[in-house]
Order: structure tokens, then sequence, then C-alpha cells
């Protein structure tokens, strides 16, 4: 990707426009949901704006003290997003309701509620859209949650989840923060909705900090690509033995490749060993141009070629 990611910057427009909205709305209703609502919106927004900062930081180019590349930044900034922006959002949501199941106040100015409400769930399935063709983009054969496992691009997975959630929170808000709210007004059931979207939204976060976590320490690339570049191993006539294949993900478009061979007797030709490592290299990075570093521990039969 040599852009900024469109369905990060079509989150951001809506999640900012919908946080103003449910502000006001919260102010003017006094709900407790729709309070826990704004600050969702303004927890995604800022979620957002994390992952753009690690997809910048990510494109750096490779230098001395980083001779990989800056690629996990990416991986970083989502840890960060939810650690900190889905986790204090979820803690903040909680707190919030339990203040207005304590204090047993009313709603005021229904009718806002269901505007807001309705509006928001409107353009939170449009970004919902646009990130799940994206995210689908990469992988029309798997399932959503499949996909959503495979996916080593941040800018898609977090976002889908955050709109997954966002939607989760927004039926909470409206069906038992404001609709059932009303009906019963001393159930305290606008607090116990504001606790509900809390939850999501940390049940949110603990996803995304294992998903994240994997990628950040040295998570393989994944078993279609590995189980391909064997097969291209495997079918090559120089190569006697597939010994290992050894993949990490270093960003969402690079992967470091160690590779241990047991070549042929004569193993190349006139060229040698380094000839048919070479072919290998080609035929690897033609087929999958993801993989930026390759490294091959190779091993003659009956061949002096050094190893590469």
């Amino acid at each position: 990707m040599n852009k900024v990611p469109f369905p990060v910057v079509v989150a951001v427009a809506v999640n900012l426009a919908i946080a103003v909205a449910k502000y006001a709305a919260a102010f003017v209703t006094g709900s407790a949901s729709m309070m826990a609502e704004a600050i969702h919106s303004t927890v995604d927004t800022g979620n957002e704006a994390l992952l753009l900062v690690g997809v910048t930081q990510s494109r750096k180019p490779p230098d001395e003290t980083h001779p990989f590349g800056h690629g996990q930044d990416a991986y970083f900034w989502s840890l960060v997003v939810a650690v900190v922006i889905f986790g204090a959002g979820g803690g903040a949501a909680i707190l919030e309701g339990l203040r207005h199941i304590v204090q047993g106040s009313r709603l005021e100015n229904v009718l806002w509620n269901y505007i807001v409400l309705g509006v928001a769930l409107a353009f939170e399935s449009v970004s919902w859209t646009v990130s799940y063709r994206a995210l689908r983009s990469d992988a029309p054969e798997m399932s959503l949650l499949e996909a959503v496992r495979a996916s080593r691009y941040p800018s898609r997975f977090v976002v889908l989840l955050e709109d997954s959630a966002a939607i989760a929170g927004l039926i909470i808000a409206l069906v038992l923060g404001t609709s059932l709210a009303s009906l019963f007004p001393h159930a305290r059931l606008d607090g116990i909705a504001s606790i509900l979207i809390g939850l999501v939204l940390i049940c949110a976060a603990v996803f995304l900090v294992i998903k994240t976590r994997s990628l950040l320490v040295g998570e393989a690339a994944d078993k279609a690509t590995v189980d391909g570049i064997r097969a291209i191993l495997e079918k090559d006539a120089d190569v006697e033995a597939v010994k290992r294949v050894l993949t990490m993900q270093l960003s969402p478009e690079s992967i470091l490749l160690n590779l241990d061979l047991r070549f042929r007797d004569g193993a190349g030709s006139a060229g040698g060993l380094p000839a048919s490592i070479s072919r290998l290299e080609r035929a690897i990075q033609q087929r999958y141009p993801e993989v930026k570093e390759i490294f091959i521990e190779a091993q003659a039969l009956a061949a002096h070629s050094p190893p590469r």
C-alpha cells in the first residue's frame, strides 16, 4: 500500500462527526448510554489516528539501527490502540454507567437519542462495509473470522473490529439505553447499557491485544505462503531435500525467509551452487513479492561452492 488506507480515512471522518453529535445529544438528554457512545466514538477517532501514525512510521526505509525496516511500527501502534484506547474507553464507559445507576438520573428529550443513534448507525454501517470489503479482498475464500485472524494489515482488521464494536454499542444504546430505559425509567437500564458498551470495548481490546501481540513478537507468514514456497523448492531439479523453511512477518508487506536446503550433486551446472540459489530466489520473489529478505543455508552433496 503506497497511500493512506482508505478504510482508515473513512472511519476517522465518520467517527469524528458522530462523536460531536453524540456529545451534544448526551448533554441534552442526560443519557449515560449516549455519553458512553460519545466516549466510544472519541476513542475510535483516536484509534484511527494512531493507526495512521503506525502506517506512516512503518514506511520509513531501513537504516543502520533497523536494517529490516520499520514495518513492525504498524503492529506496535495497533497494540497501543488495544491497550490504551480501547481499554481506557471501556473503563470510562463502565464508570459512567455506574455513576448513573447510583444517581438514578432520568432521560430527557429522548427524541434526540433516536435521531443521533439512527444516523450514527447508518454511517457506521457504511464504514463497516468499506472495511469489510477491504479485508475480504485479501482472502475472499475465507470466512470473516478466518480473514481477520489471517490478516497482517492493522489498518484493515483493527478498523473492522472497531466498526463492529461501534455497531454493537449503538444497538445496545438504542434498544436498552433509550427505548427500554424510557419505558422503565426506574430500572436504571440506561446505566446498565453504558456498562455493556464498556464491556464490548474491553472485549475488542482483549482480541486486539492477542492478535497484535502475535504479529509483534514475530509471527510466521500464513500457511498458504509457507506451503507455496516449500512447493517451489521441492519441485526444483537441483534441490535434494528441504530441511527447514522459517518465515517471520516483518510488516504487512514484508516477510523474512530463512531456508535450510540440501542440493544435489552438480547443482547449477557450470554456474555452481550460487546459480541455483539465485534462480530459487527469483522464483520465490516472483510468486511472493512480499518476501523481501531471503537467507539460505545450503549444503551440496559433492560440491565445494561456499554456502550462501
